[in-house]
């Protein structure tokens, strides 16, 4: 296998990119079952803090949002819920993150999804001179500016990080 030289065909992900004119790199690395973000931060040489974790997740009604979160921290669904006014909030299924946003778990990318979704973003993210996110497969992240990311998805900034 000639690892990291081979092409990435493209995704929705980075085809939405390219069409929105967001400048962005490509990052192949060995997708490892539930290795998540500490695995491609590790194979890739960079901090799991600016590695985005690409969450997908569903309030009372059934009703899905994305969350984009540090690697290295997890989501209080509760500080979310209370900040975004809804109810409550829990992941969804790994069926239904593929139905709504058309990427397999392990691929979700926020950009390109199959249904226009609401985006939180932990505020600190936009903060970040760069962050790896995931580019619509497996073993597939992209470097981009964060702060395009309110812009580009109508992400809206929120805190709701807890220390993992």
């Amino acid at each position: 296998m000639a690892g990291m030289a081979k092409h990435v065909s493209e995704t929705p992900a980075t085809q939405f990119l390219a069409e929105k004119k967001i400048a962005f790199s490509r990052h192949p690395y060995e997708y490892v079952e539930h290795g998540g973000s500490a695995e491609s931060a590790r194979q890739l040489g960079v901090d799991e803090h600016h590695v985005v974790k690409t969450l997908v997740m569903r309030d009372e009604q059934k009703k899905p949002l994305i969350v984009l979160m540090h690697g290295d921290r997890k989501v209080s669904t509760k500080n979310l819920a209370r900040q975004t006014s809804r109810k409550q909030i829990e992941p969804c299924t790994p069926d239904e993150a593929q139905r709504h946003t058309g990427y397999l778990v392990g691929g979700t990318s926020p950009f390109g999804t199959r249904k226009s979704l609401p985006v939180y973003v932990e505020s600190s993210v936009l903060e970040l001179p760069l962050i790896y996110i995931n580019g619509g497969r497996r073993g597939f992240l992209v470097s981009i500016d964060p702060r395009c990311l309110p812009s580009l998805l109508g992400a809206t900034a929120v805190a709701c990080a807890l220390e993992d």
